[in-house]
């Protein structure tokens, strides 16, 4: 059981002073109005990952892409020139949305060479531009260049298509993204194109399912059942020590042991799990040899498993030793509410022992993620009976802490913007 020193600070959040060390409020978790707050501060004004380019095999492929928290429907399509370009789901006629099929709350895909409104006809080239106008005579000094859709911030890193909502962001992606994107540049995230995807509606708010993801100080109790006994309960009389933490302007990471395969006594694992080598940390045997670029495995640890890497605001990447990677997404719809999604990749199958190995580890992955949302689901009723206004974060839960004190000092500097007049 590896047990890794902490920094000379005395832990890793003393290593970053400015968290502080008291107990956290967690209001910011049960409060309307914050939610609010957050949506216009947050969502409206940063960085979002919203897909792959995967999503846009060829010329004209599209999705779009619901945000609920900034109040707006995103179009995301492949032009003829090959640049991913996004835009407001919107029609300029008459505000019908764009795109949809049918139920217009409802995500979509496909193929056109044009996107044309179901009320009035009017059409778009895949560039924005309106070119056609159904009875163009009929109004007045109508000039089609001035009302093609409303475009919105797009940029790709590494395959990841993301998009920024706020007119006025002067921030590049790859300075949003920082140290962290540009240690991560050169995985092989194009190989990895087998996706299996997971995605629920979660009672709880949007932080809580990540401060779960950030920490695993809970994995010996909530996962017994589900682990090894034995290991268990070496977390538990031991404790966890991470390889490394770091923090990246509003992101973190955590750098972790563990995960990897094949175990070293086969007893250890489920009969399914030695008969297909494969399980909740992937298939056991590594389908390509990668360079790790500088930011996975910091440490260059030979103990490492996974590293889980918290882009702020809604958006985890983890990279596991076994070459294959996961993605989590949490979109609020409500202070008590929100849409988690999971997508595992890995490189494809090429046959049908290696497919059988990948579900295997996603249909166990979906155990686990299952325990932590019904988990979820009864602290947010207990936290809204605000009976405890602050908590205790351990060592462990240094990625919680940033997180809140990141959240919440985007909504403070948004109000001072309010406050001064900045915005109107």
């Amino acid at each position: 059981m590896p047990h890794f020193a902490k920094p000379a600070d005395g832990s890793w959040t003393e290593h970053y002073p400015h968290l502080g060390t008291a107990p956290v409020s967690y209001e910011d978790s049960i409060s309307p109005e914050h939610h609010e707050l957050e949506c216009k501060a947050i969502f409206a004004r940063t960085w979002l990952n919203v897909g792959r380019v995967e999503q846009l095999p060829r010329t004209g492929s599209y999705f779009t892409r619901e945000i609920a928290a900034a109040k707006t429907s995103v179009i995301v399509v492949k032009d003829k020139d090959g640049t991913v370009r996004a835009f407001h789901n919107i029609c300029r006629h008459r505000g019908n949305k764009l795109v949809w099929q049918d139920y217009p709350g409802e995500e979509v895909s496909g193929t056109c060479r044009q996107f044309t409104c179901k009320y009035h006809g009017w059409r778009y080239g895949l560039d924005g531009g309106l070119n056609f106008v159904q009875q163009e005579e009929e109004f007045f000094d109508l000039d089609m260049a001035d009302y093609g859709l409303v475009s919105v911030q797009c940029e790709v890193w590494e395959g990841f298509i993301w998009i920024n909502l706020d007119p006025a962001n002067e921030t590049s992606l790859q300075d949003w993204l920082g140290e962290f994107g540009t240690g991560l540049a050169g995985y092989p995230f194009d190989q990895m194109t087998q996706v299996y995807k997971y995605r629920a509606l979660v009672g709880s708010n949007w932080k809580l399912f990540i401060d779960a993801f950030a920490e695993f100080y809970h994995a010996p109790v909530l996962h017994a059942k589900q682990a090894v006994a034995d290991e268990s309960h070496k977390l538990m009389n031991v404790g966890y020590e991470a390889l490394a933490y770091q923090l990246e302007g509003p992101h973190g990471m955590v750098s972790s042991w563990g995960g990897m395969a094949p175990p070293r006594d086969l007893n250890m694992v489920k009969p399914l799990e030695r008969v297909l080598r494969s399980g909740l940390f992937g298939p056991w045997d590594r389908p390509i040899d990668i360079d790790l670029p500088p930011a996975v495995n910091p440490a260059r640890s030979k103990a490492w498993g996974i590293d889980s890497f918290h882009f702020f605001p809604n958006f985890m990447l983890l990279i596991w030793a076994p070459n294959w990677y996961l993605t989590y997404h949490y979109w609020p719809t409500a202070y008590n509410q929100h849409i988690f999604e999971a997508g595992l990749y890995f490189v494809p199958p090429s046959n049908a022992t290696e497919r059988l190995r990948q579900e295997l580890a996603c249909v166990t992955f979906k155990e686990y993620a299952l325990q932590d949302g019904n988990t979820l689901e009864a602290t947010q009723t207990m936290l809204e009976s605000r009976a405890v206004s602050h908590f205790p974060l351990n060592d462990q839960e240094i990625l919680l802490r940033h997180l809140h004190k990141t959240a919440g000092s985007y909504v403070e500097a948004y109000q001072k913007e309010l406050a001064t007049g900045v915005l109107t």
